[in-house]
C-alpha cells in the first residue's frame, strides 16, 4: 500500500499529475482514502482488502480538520475518493463543506442502523465509540452515580476530571444533552459542571482516567477505547493505572450512555467510486468489525457481532439511539453554551 501526496500542491499542479496519471488509473484498480484515523488503525483493514480484492488502496492520514481543508482546496483535482473521520461532528462538517456525495447501497442500509448514518445518505458509521463515567472504586460508590446531569451535584464538588471544551468528543456529547433535555438546562448544568472540576482540563481522556487513579480526582469522563488501550498497554504505569479505575454506564433509566461513530464517506469528486463502494462495504463486514473491537476497543456498529473479551468485561449497557446527525447540528449551540458556562 502506498502512502501518497504527502507534499502540499498547488492545484495547477495537482491537476498536471491528476491528468498524467488518468490512463494509468483507467486501467488500474485502486481506491484513495484519506483518514484522520491513526494508520496502525485501518492499515491492516486495508492491507485485508487488497489482499483480498486485488483493489489497491492508497492511504493518507492527518489531522481531520487539515485533511477536510485540503478536500476542499483541492476540489474537482482530488485524489481522494474515501474520507474517513472518527466524530459524527466532523463528519457534519464535511457535509456543510460540501466534499461528500450520496451513496446508495441497498446492502450499507441493511447493516448499519439507521441513526448511525446520515440522513441524507453521505457518510455512513463504521465503530462506536461510548463515553461513559469512569471512577475509583476505592472513592466513589456506584450507587452515587447516575446520570451525565447527576456530574453538576454538588457532592461532586472538586471531584471530576475532563477534557476541555475544545474536545470534539466533548462538544458532541454536549450537543446529544441540548437534544434531549433542552440548552437552558444543559447549560446551567455546564455551569455546575465547571463548578465541579477537580483542575482545569488537561491533556486527553487517558490524562482524565490516570486523574481518577492518581487521586486527582475520583470520577472522570472519557471514550471507552482510550481505557481498553490502558489495561491492555505494554507500559506497566499506564496499565497499572487503568485497574485502579471502573467502567459505570450513565443515564441507564432514561436515554443510555452517549456514543459517538468514526464514519465514512465518498467523495464529490471521487474516480472510483465503485471501489470505494466496495470498500465501505468490506469495513461493515463481521471481520473487519470484530477487528475494530479486538485492536482498537471499539463496539461494532452493526448488530449481532461478537465483543471483544475486553468489551465484554465491562458489561453490556443501554446506548443512546439519537441520530448521529443531531451531534453535528447541534455542535455550534454546545460551543456556544460550553464557553459561556467557563468550560475552557
Amino acid at each position: 500500500m502506498a502512502t501518497f501526496f504527502n507534499k502540499a500542491f498547488t492545484l495547477a499542479a495537482v491537476a498536471s499529475v491528476m491528468t498524467s496519471l488518468l490512463p494509468v488509473a483507467a486501467n488500474a484498480a485502486e481506491v484513495n482514502v484519506y483518514s484522520s484515523r491513526k494508520e496502525a488503525l485501518i492499515k491492516p483493514l486495508l492491507d485485508q482488502f487488497s489482499e483480498k480484492t486485488g483493489i489497491e488502496v492508497n492511504l493518507l492520514t492527518g489531522n481531520s480538520d487539515a485533511l477536510l481543508a485540503r478536500l476542499k482546496s483541492e476540489g474537482e483535482y482530488t485524489a481522494a475518493d474515501l474520507f474517513l473521520t472518527v466524530d459524527a461532528g466532523a463528519l457534519h462538517r464535511a457535509v456543510e463543506a460540501d466534499v461528500f456525495q450520496p451513496v446508495s447501497s441497498q446492502r450499507i442500509n441493511q447493516l448499519v442502523p439507521a441513526h448511525f448514518r446520515s440522513d441524507d445518505e453521505h457518510w455512513v458509521g463504521l465503530s462506536l465509540r461510548a463515553r461513559p463515567i469512569f471512577y475509583s472504586p476505592e472513592r466513589v460508590d456506584p450507587s452515587q452515580l447516575s446520570d451525565y446531569l447527576s456530574l453538576a451535584d454538588e457532592q461532586w464538588n472538586d471531584r471530576i476530571c475532563i477534557r476541555s471544551s475544545n474536545n470534539l468528543y466533548n462538544q458532541s456529547l454536549v450537543a446529544a444533552l441540548i437534544e434531549h433535555h433542552g440548552a437552558d438546562n444543559v447549560e446551567n448544568w455546564a455551569e455546575g459542571l465547571v463548578e465541579n472540576f477537580a483542575r482545569q482540563p488537561v491533556g486527553g481522556d487517558r490524562d482524565q482516567i490516570k486523574g481518577v487513579a492518581f487521586g486527582v480526582c475520583d470520577i472522570a469522563v472519557a471514550n471507552t477505547y482510550y481505557f481498553g488501550h490502558m489495561l491492555n498497554s505494554d507500559d506497566a504505569e499506564e496499565k497499572s493505572a487503568a485497574e485502579k479505575v471502573k467502567v459505570f454506564w450513565p443515564a441507564q433509566d432514561s436515554n443510555g450512555t452517549h456514543v459517538n461513530v468514526s464514519g465514512i464517506g465518498v467523495t464529490k469528486h471521487a474516480k472510483n467510486i465503485d471501489e470505494a463502494k466496495q470498500l465501505i462495504e468490506f469495513l461493515l463486514s463481521e471481520e473487519s468489525q470484530k477487528w475494530y473491537a479486538e485492536a482498537n476497543y471499539e463496539y461494532p456498529v452493526r448488530e449481532g457481532v461478537a465483543w471483544s473479551e475486553t468489551l465484554q468485561q465491562w458489561g453490556d449497557f443501554k446506548q443512546d439511539d439519537i441520530s448521529m446527525d443531531i451531534l453535528g447540528e447541534n455542535n455550534a449551540e454546545a460551543v456556544r453554551l460550553m464557553n459561556r458556562a467557563g468550560w475552557r
